[in-house]
């Protein structure tokens, strides 16, 4: 399951991966979102926190000349989730997704994206779910432009302090271009 995208290789997480740089990435991923007052969880979350999520799913990882610049967890039904679409024995998820700043726009996200739609696919998933802060407008729109449906709100706090836009779409649907 392996994909390219500006010759960044995108491969299953393994136990080997470093997850302080993974998290790190992530961090570094969110700070314009941080800077902005959006408190995702990816803004502050622990190596632990890292970990756990990975956990929850199938972890995908991006890396480019030995160092990590993408990652991004997806994760079957969450029967214990809060949100009732993440509860949906056929609805997928995706978290913890991430891009280094200096490889936004290049087409890495839309990649991870794929992947993890291949994933969910291939083990039987039907429809996939995002959410994401509801004042982030270009993440809402990159992910509209993906086949993503405004569904429905929630609210994750503690870990967050916004209200959430939560979205899905058919996982055998195509995406679109994203320019």
């Amino acid at each position: 399951m392996n994909r390219m995208s500006h010759t960044a290789q995108i491969r299953p997480l393994s136990s080997s991966d470093d997850l302080e740089q993974i998290t790190r990435l992530i961090h570094h991923a969110y700070e314009q979102h941080a800077a902005l007052g959006l408190r995702y969880w990816g803004t502050h979350q622990s190596v632990a926190d890292t970990a756990t999520r990975f956990s929850s799913g199938q972890g995908f990882v991006a890396e480019l000349d030995r160092e990590y610049v993408g990652t991004v967890t997806v994760r079957p039904p969450q029967p214990e989730s809060s949100l009732e679409l993440y509860r949906d024995s056929c609805t997928w998820s995706l978290c913890q997704f991430a891009v280094s700043p200096k490889l936004k726009g290049a087409g890495l996200g839309k990649a991870l994206h794929e992947v993890a739609l291949a994933y969910a696919r291939q083990n039987g998933g039907q429809i996939m779910a995002i959410d994401t802060a509801a004042p982030a407008k270009g993440l809402i729109a990159m992910y509209r432009a993906w086949g993503y449906q405004h569904v429905g709100e929630h609210s994750w706090q503690p870990h967050t302090n916004y209200e959430s836009v939560v979205m899905s779409r058919p996982i055998g649907a195509l995406a679109h271009n994203v320019a």
